[in-house]
């Protein structure tokens, strides 16, 4: 994709933030739609091209959200555009699970080829990641006849009732809404800045692991009870969380030892995101189960829950939705794999080393960068109060994720004291500098190095 003067492109803020047609939409908002949502700044959009956005008052801001993982493909990418008009032109809808057309089982088919694992898998199509993880659920107990499923802490799978019973990111997210969907046990992530246990890997032996087959399965769980372990290969709202190489292969052998099924949540982490098109692939292991959403079309609204043929052998009737795999949705997502394929993995994977190069030396730099992790495009940096107490700073984290907006620079936090950066796959060099330049100002700002 093409956009016009790439290299001279920075934010541009002209009006106080947020501005008067912003606070318009803002009085009306806060009347009408639901306290829930969780706005962390004024951004009021009106228009998205690539990495750069523009608000409703004619401020221009560089994107580092990709909508929460989303618009893998860039805002309004013309091809991605091109193939939702012509669809929309032919017909709209077709519910799926009653009637056949060629785009729902043309993406079914390609899905099936770029998941990794044989080919020889079935795509059930929803319209979210909760709904993902939701059908993943059913399909384990159907599938196995076993009702119990382990999760980890940190998780976030969604916030519908089975997939909120399995989240463990903030209790916020369950409070007042008990009791939930029963038989779901935690245990502890990989999170090795943190550990659990105090231990250091390697030498750890991954005793995140062991705990569970060691404590978990002899004295809470009965292992054979056991329908599927669901986990994230990078944690997302938990802090993008990394775990180590050997965590997920060593899952994957405790699965196969009691035949439980491994439930592979690539909602924030796949579609290309990590600079390889699934983030499990980074940690050489297979899923049984892989559920799929957010960047795979784009912006549209599209689900998927992918297991081999042999596993998704429910009958009919026995799960349906009557908008997933929408016909508009399904177009979107086919040349969104399409232009993954053609370059956008690969850029993920250049940029994401060009921004860990310099993020690296901003933590040799600074004492209130705990740690920075991530694969390709999904970056996160743990910010404390120093590198010997690793207190979390959670004020300041909001502070830099504030001040970055004021800059017209969109930025998300994650965890209890990360920033997340996840720009759209279609960023160039040029962009991404300019976004890592805008960070280091901000963290000089609110750090008050200077």
């Amino acid at each position: 994709m093409k956009r016009k003067n790439n290299k001279q492109l920075k934010p541009r803020i002209t009006t106080k933030l947020p501005g008067p047609k912003a606070r318009e939409i803002l009085r009306k908002d806060g009347k009408y739609v639901s306290s829930s949502y969780t706005r962390f700044y004024p951004f009021v959009m009106k228009k998205g091209e690539g990495v750069w956005l523009t608000d409703v008052d004619g401020n221009y801001f560089l994107d580092f959200t990709s909508g929460i993982g989303v618009t893998a493909t860039g805002h309004s990418h013309p091809e991605v555009v091109t193939a939702i008009s012509e669809q929309a032109a032919r017909f709209l809808h077709m519910s799926g699970t009653d009637f056949y057309y060629e785009l729902q089982a043309r993406l079914a088919a390609k899905l099936a080829e770029i998941v990794p694992g044989a080919q020889n898998k079935k795509t059930f199509f929803c319209n979210s990641g909760t709904e993902a993880v939701e059908c993943a659920m059913k399909l384990s107990r159907h599938h196995t006849r076993r009702t119990r499923f382990l999760a980890f802490t940190g998780s976030f799978h969604g916030r519908t009732y089975g997939s909120l019973t399995l989240t463990a990111s903030k209790s916020i997210q369950k409070k007042y809404f008990g009791p939930l969907l029963p038989g779901v046990t935690h245990v502890a992530y990989a999170y090795c800045y943190r550990c659990p246990f105090r231990l250091e890997y390697p030498s750890c032996n991954l005793m995140c692991v062991q705990y569970i087959d060691d404590v978990v399965f002899k004295k809470i769980v009965p292992p054979e009870e056991v329908a599927g372990i669901f986990v994230e290969p990078i944690q997302g709202e938990g802090g993008y969380v990394v775990p180590p190489k050997g965590f997920l292969p060593a899952l994957r052998k405790l699965c196969d030892k009691y035949g439980i099924l491994l439930v592979d949540d690539e909602i924030q982490a796949g579609m290309g995101r990590t600079g390889k098109m699934f983030a499990i692939e980074h940690f050489s292991a297979k899923a049984d189960i892989y559920c799929l959403a957010k960047g795979i079309a784009s912006g549209l609204p599209l689900g998927a829950c992918l297991s081999r043929a042999g596993i998704m052998d429910w009958q009919p009737g026995a799960h349906a939705s009557t908008f997933g795999g929408n016909p508009v949705a399904c177009a979107a997502a086919l040349k969104t794999v399409e232009l993954l394929e053609k370059g956008l993995v690969e850029n993920a994977a250049r940029m994401g080393k060009i921004a860990m190069e310099r993020l690296r030396e901003l933590e040799k730099r600074f004492d209130f960068i705990g740690d920075v992790r991530g694969y390709g495009l999904m970056i996160g940096i743990e910010l404390v109060a120093d590198k010997q107490s690793k207190e979390p700073v959670k004020d300041k984290r909001d502070a830099v994720v504030y001040e970055a907006f004021k800059q017209g620079f969109l930025l998300l936090g994650a965890g209890e004291s990360v920033v997340r950066l996840i720009p759209p796959l279609v960023i160039n060099e040029h962009e991404l500098h300019t976004g890592l330049d805008l960070f280091e100002n901000v963290l000089n700002k609110v750090f008050k190095t200077k």
